[in-house]
């Protein structure tokens, strides 16, 4: 009889994290993975995944222009939020499902809840208030925007995250920052029609 209840125990559900499960469970390993949003992590949930979608609706404006100067007579065109917004959540549940099913092909336990350490071979599932041990724990939980509460107006901000899932496109729009990140939104405002301005303390965007 085994000491532990499982062999491998993951805190969090995004590519590292769930990499690490799936590749444990098909050798054989009892694994469990707990996950307090949804699988897929940053890239696929409000990452990479959706900035691609919404970076692909923004060049279009320019391809419709460009298309004239190649023959291409192009009609009247519009363009709707909302229906950007729904691809994009269908799509993402959609990768979402896959990193599920990875992980039940190979026999894991996932638990759709927030796990907090209580020892080194102990994890609590916040949700239940489940104990569970495990010989080794793999933390891979990411992340998170740091919200600079000290400052006077955070409140009234949002980070990229929100940014995926506002309800209206916003007509003007001011971004804070000059790495990759803001300037990938910046882009994608402006192509998509918003008054879009870039701020950055630093003497030059993408400088690192």
């Amino acid at each position: 009889m085994t000491a532990y209840d499982y062999d491998l125990f993951v805190i969090g559900g995004g590519s590292g994290g769930v990499r690490s499960g799936r590749v444990a469970a098909s050798l054989g390993k009892r694994v469990g993975i707990a996950e307090e949003y949804r699988y897929g992590g940053t890239c696929v949930i409000r990452g990479c995944v959706p900035k691609k979608l919404f970076v692909y609706a923004s060049q279009f404006p320019e391809h419709f222009e460009d298309s004239e100067g190649f023959g291409w007579s192009v009609g009247e065109r519009s363009f709707d939020w909302k229906k950007l917004i729904a691809a994009k959540d269908k799509e993402i549940t959609r990768l979402e499902g896959l990193y599920r099913k990875g992980l039940e092909d190979a026999k894991a336990d996932i638990f759709d809840s927030r796990a907090e350490l209580v020892d080194a071979h102990t994890v609590k599932l916040t949700k239940t208030g489940e104990t569970f041990t495990a010989e080794r724990i793999v933390i891979a939980v990411g992340g998170t925007p740091n919200e600079h509460r000290a400052l006077p107006g955070h409140e009234l901000t949002i980070s990229s995250n929100e940014a995926f899932d506002l309800e209206e496109l916003p007509k003007s729009i001011l971004i804070a920052g000059g790495g990759y990140i803001a300037v990938e939104f910046a882009n994608i405002f402006h192509g998509l029609g918003v008054e879009t301005t870039l701020i950055y303390r630093g003497r030059e965007i993408l400088s690192r």
